[in-house]
């Protein structure tokens, strides 16, 4: 009876954790977005106090970003699932060639988690063959057979959450009164950032105020290397 209960526990522990990392992918993406796109266009609005440059840099850094981190995600991704198959047709070729060793392998899984050796046995025993690979995947490598992870969807995702990110940056510095521009899309940023950095410390279980000093730091830091950059090209350049 405890073992049928014991293995949708561990799957549905599992499926939490990847919607959790779903949502933390999600949170540093809208972050890459709002940090990369402030960045390019304070750069270049330091440069010039024309609109059309920063309006086509923008688009163009919020573009080329997005497709960065889509075929980022979608390589990355890609190889992951790829190793998630290859896990789950090598253990269905070993529970149908040597089934016995491969049940000693999820005896000791069960062991680590504190069972005895005899109850571990019996529940394993127990175990049938329709439900033999989902134990052992969950069991002994966290996994879920129908929770492979899908690279287009990931690319998709981290793609649509970095043009999360960029939009306000890119909005800001453009709807607002020439002189305030800078300044109201740093402090937009800034807020922006302490907000990303605090809901991906909630998701990880991290301390808030930390993480918001981290991200909001490293986000003022990058605004002040690219205005740097872009004040004294544009001194240079008149």
């Amino acid at each position: 009876m405890s073992t049928r209960a014991a293995t949708p526990d561990v799957v549905e522990s599992a499926a939490l954790t990847g919607r959790l990392n779903w949502l933390r992918a999600g949170v540093l993406g809208a972050n890459d977005g709002i940090v990369s796109i402030s960045a390019t266009v304070v750069g270049v609005a330091a440069a010039t106090d024309t609109v059309t440059p920063v309006l086509l840099a923008g688009v163009a850094a919020v573009v080329a970003g997005a497709i960065s981190m889509a075929l980022g995600e979608y390589v990355s991704v890609s190889s992951a699932a790829d190793s998630q198959r290859s896990i789950i047709a090598a253990l269905r070729q070993l529970l149908s060639t040597d089934r016995r060793a491969v049940d000693d392998e999820l005896v000791v899984a069960y062991m680590r988690q504190g069972l005895s050796r005899p109850t571990a046995e019996r529940v394993v025993s127990e175990i049938g063959d329709a439900h033999a690979v989902t134990a052992h995947l969950s069991q002994r490598f966290h996994l879920a057979e129908d929770e492979v992870v899908n690279p287009w969807h990931a690319a998709v995702a981290s793609a649509l959450a970095f043009l999360a990110g960029a939009v306000l940056p890119l909005l800001t510095i453009l709807l607002s009164p020439l002189e305030l521009r800078i300044p109201v899309t740093v402090l937009a940023v800034l807020v922006a950032l302490a907000l990303t950095g605090g809901v991906g410390a909630r998701l990880g279980g991290a301390p808030v105020g930390r993480a918001v000093l981290r991200v909001t730091t490293g986000g003022l830091l990058a605004l002040a290397a690219t205005y740097g950059v872009g004040a004294l090209l544009g001194v240079t350049v008149a």
